[in-house]
């Protein structure tokens, strides 16, 4: 039987090979596996892992699979109901994607409660595979990053807000998108599930655009929202004083997060390794030591750690900002209670890529893969 099981273990392993060869792909390793034999069958698996990396159609994966048509529908219906795969329909077809690690089946498994699979053990494996260093920098990519920071909009001086272009104001990106969708913060429910849940607010996950947003409505991973009920949440998660990851491109972004740094899996990376896992805003917070109180609300406030309080003559204490850490998400300056933080120009600007193809083309260079459209 020994060679049943090594064929077996054959088509978890295509599968994993599958997956990291996408721009943002996972790190091959035994705790990866685990998450694979949890969340795909075997047949799952084996269509998993004979994916092209571009949309495709289901003949296509018919052809790369061996799997007759009728019984792959099947498959690769119940393989969307689960978040594995990406099903949408454009005209008189249906395009598949097979549906990276992150922003992927990560977040489709714990985007909503679930009796169909052990939740508990899942997050504890993702929690471990999240913690290697080699899946760290996997996520992280090289110089382009998945994300980029938000700041507070109204936290930004007014002699410098008629500078902030209309990519870096997360209201007039939501604005733009015409609405959206709102989900589970799929990090924050992971946590629940270790007993370390924070409090932040859960529904907040935000889809941008027509999309992105039907595909998780009708997979129940989500309900619809106006540009207003973003607006809304975009609100109430400054005044809880999150971080809003945005996606990371000029044109048509789908998505804004609004992170804790004990939950947030990019969050709590930079905090863990000291590595950014995100573009920073164009915004720095600079201190006027003289409006100091040593307070520490600043400190107490960031959600990566990037200010320690450091002594001065005559004892007072004031800020350290990491500088090389720092995300720009204004967060400290919007809880210093005397006005000594305020935001101010980056002297190095960041100008994202121009769409989702151009980011995910740049990162996959940078990591020395070729995408090819097999489709």
């Amino acid at each position: 039987m020994g060679h049943l099981h090594d064929a077996k273990e054959a088509v978890y392993r295509a599968l994993a090979e599958r997956l990291s060869k996408n721009p943002v792909g996972v790190k091959v390793n035994k705790t990866l596996m685990e998450i694979l034999h949890r969340l795909y069958t075997e047949s799952e698996a084996l269509v998993g892992g004979s994916f092209p990396l571009a949309p495709v159609t289901i003949d296509k994966i018919a052809t790369g699979s061996g799997i007759e048509e009728n019984s792959l529908k099947n498959i690769l219906e119940g393989m969307a109901e689960k978040g594995l795969v990406i099903d949408l329909p454009r005209r008189d077809k249906v395009l598949y994607i097979l549906a990276p690690m992150v922003i992927g089946f990560f977040e489709y498994t714990f985007m909503r409660v679930r009796d169909d699979i052990n939740m508990k053990e899942l997050a504890e494996l993702f929690e471990r595979y999240f913690q290697n260093d080699e899946a760290r920098a996997e996520l992280s990519g090289g110089a382009t990053k998945m994300f980029k920071a938000l700041v507070y909009e109204k936290i930004v001086p007014a002699v410098v807000e008629t500078e902030v272009l209309s990519y870096e104001r997360a209201s007039d990106i939501i604005r733009s998108s015409g609405g959206g969708a709102l989900s589970m913060c799929s990090c924050r429910h992971k946590a629940s599930h270790l007993n370390k849940a924070c409090g932040a607010p859960l529904d907040v996950c935000t889809t941008l655009g027509k999309n992105g947003a039907e595909w998780l409505v009708r997979r129940e991973l989500g309900k619809p929202a106006t540009v207003d009920e973003l607006l809304r949440v975009l609100e109430q998660t400054e005044k809880a004083g999150l971080v809003h990851l945005g996606d990371n491109v000029l044109n048509k972004p789908t998505f804004i997060c609004h992170c804790c740094g004990c939950c947030c899996t990019v969050l709590h990376s930079i905090r863990e390794s000291g590595k950014l896992m995100a573009h920073p805003s164009n915004f720095i917070p600079r201190l006027a030591k003289e409006d100091c109180s040593g307070c520490a609300a600043c400190s107490a406030a960031c959600q990566i750690r990037a200010i320690t309080m450091r002594g001065e003559a005559g004892g007072t204490e004031l800020p350290l900002i990491k500088e090389d850490i720092c995300l720009g998400c204004s967060v400290c300056a919007c809880a210093c209670p005397t006005g000594a933080l305020t935001m101010s120009r980056r002297r190095d600007l960041h100008q994202p890529p121009q769409n989702s193809t151009e980011k995910f083309a740049r990162i996959a260079m940078e990591k020395g893969r070729v995408i090819k459209h097999d489709a």
